[in-house]
């Protein structure tokens, strides 16, 4: 194969089974436990245990299509494509609060129903955020180190995002862009001192946020001591850990878990990993947690070979995104993190969660295919 042809990304691509493989496990995993953990929820609610479960099965199916379609999409391409998603995005949040389109769940509106599908444009926007980061610390290169240039426009449009985020609200999805936008600065090269004044800065007002509320002092509270409210703010925490406990070295089996039913919230999505804990003990969180760990050492690999800058930082931020997530999600789970509604990724219920990662994860493959040494 030319050097010409590696460059304009037309050699043939190979898969990159050291990606490939442990998404496509979690994924089969992820079918499996949800069927687990939503069965009763689903007779309960539509009369049929398999409710979730064809749905799973469905969105993995058009997922594997999505990765093997985005990974032989050039990702160069995205460079042409950055303002339009990032418009995109942007217009999908402000549909789901301002026009008739928006779903209002659980008291908060993340939905848009678009037909007979509903899409939470959050996951594109994460993603949108990604791609536009990538695209312009790599354009302006050694600006980057620049306050006005490098610093505050990626700044701006992470508060155009958090004000659209607040309004639903969606807290853990604004945790994520926050933490997302200040490793992306951080790896392309702004200046600690900007990264480190807008830390001083926004700490205090987080904190007056958090302690606004008697709702959110209380959920701070059982954040630092559940078992002192196991019949509120603690419920969620107090029955995962309860799940984890239970679970001990082999797990009480798929399908004999005790959480799930109906004392467990949500156990299909933000709580599939304690119905993983239970069902499947602690040998089970170990291969959930290897499979992550290689799927995320992977990225870094492919972000740190990359042939530019540009694929370089969207590898990076792809893995980033992905590894905040998993460590959010698990340390909700595990009473570490306080309560935020994040899903786990390839293993949660929810198509446009799945459907984003694996469009990301098929991004990254690309990247990685240009390059031998991946």
């Amino acid at each position: 194969m030319t050097a010409a042809a590696k460059r304009n990304g037309t050699q043939p691509l190979v898969y990159d089974l050291g990606l490939l493989f442990p998404v496509l496990l979690l994924v089969g995993m992820g079918i499996v436990m949800v069927y687990s953990a939503s069965s009763a929820l689903a007779v309960k609610k539509f009369g049929s245990g398999y409710f979730f479960l064809k749905k799973q099965a469905m969105f993995s199916l058009i997922g594997i299509v999505v990765l093997v379609t985005f990974s032989y999409v050039p990702f160069r391409l995205y460079r042409v494509l950055v303002y339009p998603v990032l418009a995109a995005a942007i217009a999908m949040l402000v549909a789901v609060v301002f026009s008739g389109w928006g779903v209002t769940a659980g008291g908060s509106a993340r939905w848009l129903q678009l037909g007979p599908v509903q899409f939470q444009p959050s996951e594109l926007a994460r993603l949108a955020l990604v791609i536009y980061m990538a695209y312009s610390m790599s354009k302006k290169g050694e600006q980057v180190r620049d306050f006005y240039v490098g610093f505050l426009p990626h700044f701006l449009v992470l508060g155009l995002f958090t004000g659209l985020l607040l309004v639903q609200p969606d807290f853990g999805s604004i945790l994520i862009f926050a933490a997302l936008t200040w490793i992306m600065l951080f790896v392309g090269g702004c200046r600690i001192t900007h990264l480190l004044s807008v830390v001083l800065v926004l700490a205090p007002m987080a904190w007056l946020f958090m302690t606004h509320a008697e709702y959110r002092v209380k959920r701070l509270m059982s954040f630092m001591d559940p078992w002192q409210y196991p019949a509120d703010e603690g419920y969620q925490i107090v029955h995962s850990l309860m799940a984890f406990g239970t679970g001990g070295i082999t797990g009480a089996g798929i399908g004999k878990g005790y959480q799930k039913l109906f004392y467990l919230p949500e156990p299909h999505t933000d709580f599939i990993f304690s119905v993983v804990g239970e069902e499947l003990g602690l040998i089970g969180v170990m291969i959930v947690i290897l499979l992550y760990g290689i799927m995320l050492m992977r990225g870094v690999r492919i972000a740190r070979h990359a042939q530019d800058r540009f694929g370089s930082l969207l590898a990076m931020g792809i893995t980033v995104t992905l590894g905040l997530q998993v460590c959010i999600n698990m340390g909700v789970a595990l009473g570490m993190l306080p309560t935020k509604g994040l899903t786990l990724p390839f293993l949660s219920y929810g198509g446009t969660s799945l459907l984003i990662n694996m469009a990301a994860v098929g991004i990254m493959m690309n990247i990685g295919a240009r390059d031998a040494r991946c």
